[in-house]
C-alpha cells in the first residue's frame, strides 16, 4: 500500500481567518487533508471557509467530516464541491454520514440509510459531471469538465457499515481503537466483496483526537468530549439493535451511564456532559502521550490497512501537536508498508 496519510480535523469557530491559518500550518507540517466539522448552527459555514483554505494552500485536500443529506439540497452540496474543484483543481473530498449535531440542533433526526445511499450517488455523479435522476427529473451540471470527487462514508452501525462497503470510495471511523477498527474494517470489506467490489479499493480513514505531551491526566480531560460524541451514535445503534453483537461490546457497554447530551458543548474540551466516559475509553479512542505512544498506535492501525489518520485538534495545545506530528510522526509514516488483510 501507499504511505499512510495524516490529516487534521478543525472546527469552524470564528474568526474564520484562524481556521485558514491552522490549515496553512497543517500543510506546511506535511498534513495531507484538512477536514472540518459541518454543523452550521454550532460553527460557521465550512464551504465558505474551504474556498479560503484552498486559495491559501497548494496541496492539501479539504472536505467535511462529515456532512449529511439533510441540511442542504443534495444538488447544492454537489455544486459546492464541483465549483471548488473547478476553481482549485479537484482538491476536495466528501465525508458524509446520516447526520448528528447538524440535524439534531434543528430538531431533526438523522436521515435513513436509504436516503444516505441515494445522496452519495447524486452528489458524486453530479460533481463528476454525470447525469442523475433526482426527484423524478434527469439533471446534470453542464459546466463541469473533468470533475472528480470521492465520497467517504462515516459509519458505526451494521447497516451503515454495509453501505460504506457497497458504495463508498472510502470509510471513516471516528475512533482510534485498533481492535474496534479491525472489526469495522472487516465489516466494510465483507460488504464490499458481497456487492462485487474490490475490498482493497476502499480507502480507510481513522479519525480521533491526538494530543502530544506527557501530562496524561490533562490530555484525558481535554479529549474526554470525544467519547461523548461517539456515544451519541452508539446510543442510536443500541436503541435500534439493543446491546447485542451488532457492534463490539466495548462500544455499547461504556454508554450505560450516559444521561443525555448538550449540543451547545458538542466537540468542546471540558464538555460537562461527558463525565460518564471512563479513562479507559479515552485512552482507547484517542491518541495521547509522547510521540512514541502515537507512533506505536498508528503503526497498529496501518497494519490493519488504514490509509489515513485524521487528527481531531480540539484541545488547548493545537500548535504544539501540529508541530510534533509534522516533525516526528508524518515523516515516520511516509514510507510505504505492506498492507495486511484482516
Amino acid at each position: 500500500m501507499t504511505a499512510m496519510d495524516i490529516g487534521v480535523v478543525l472546527q469552524c469557530d470564528p474568526p474564520a481567518s484562524s481556521v485558514v491559518a491552522l490549515a496553512k500550518q497543517a500543510e506546511e507540517a506535511g498534513f495531507s487533508h484538512v477536514w472540518t466539522f459541518d454543523s452550521h448552527l454550532l460553527w460557521q459555514e465550512p464551504f465558505v471557509i474551504y474556498s479560503q483554505i484552498l486559495a491559501n494552500t497548494r496541496r492539501v485536500r479539504v472536505g467535511p467530516m462529515v456532512t449529511n443529506p439533510g441540511t442542504r439540497d443534495w444538488t447544492v452540496t454537489a455544486s459546492l464541491f464541483a465549483t471548488l474543484n473547478e476553481m482549485f483543481g479537484n482538491r476536495t473530498v466528501c465525508g458524509i454520514g446520516r447526520g448528528d449535531s447538524a440535524l439534531r440542533t434543528l430538531g431533526y433526526q438523522p436521515t435513513t440509510i436509504a436516503e444516505l445511499r441515494d445522496c452519495v450517488h447524486v452528489i458524486r455523479e453530479l460533481a463528476r459531471g454525470r447525469p442523475v435522476s433526482y426527484r423524478g427529473t434527469e439533471i446534470r451540471f453542464p459546466w463541469v469538465r473533468d470533475g472528480a470527487l470521492e465520497v467517504w462514508v462515516a459509519a458505526y452501525g451494521p447497516r451503515a457499515l454495509a453501505l460504506a462497503g457497497e458504495v463508498g470510495d472510502g470509510y471513516i471511523l471516528q475512533l482510534a481503537d485498533p481492535d474496534i477498527a479491525a472489526w469495522m474494517i472487516a465489516a466494510v470489506r465483507a460488504a464490499a466483496e458481497k456487492a462485487g467490489r474490490d475490498p482493497t479499493a476502499i480507502k480507510f480513514c481513522v479519525a480521533a483526537p491526538a494530543y502530544v505531551g506527557d501530562d496524561l491526566a490533562h490530555q484525558r480531560e481535554q479529549t474526554r468530549w470525544f467519547g461523548g460524541m461517539v456515544g451519541n451514535h452508539v446510543a442510536d445503534i443500541v436503541a435500534r439493535y439493543g446491546a447485542s453483537a451488532a457492534v463490539p461490546t466495548v462500544l455499547t457497554d461504556y454508554i450505560a451511564g450516559r444521561q443525555g447530551y448538550d449540543y451547545a458543548e458538542h466537540g468542546r474540551a471540558g464538555n460537562r456532559h461527558t463525565e460518564f466516559v471512563p479513562d479507559e475509553i479515552v485512552d482507547r479512542f484517542c491518541l495521547l502521550g509522547p510521540v512514541e505512544a502515537h507512533i506505536e498506535k498508528l503503526a497498529q492501525l496501518r497494519k490493519l490497512g488504514v490509509d489515513q489518520f485524521a487528527v481531531y485538534l480540539q484541545h488547548d495545545d493545537k500548535e504544539h501537536t501540529l508541530q510534533s506530528y509534522g516533525k516526528h510522526i508524518i515523516p515516520y509514516f511516509a514510507a510505504p508498508q505492506p498492507r495486511v488483510s484482516t
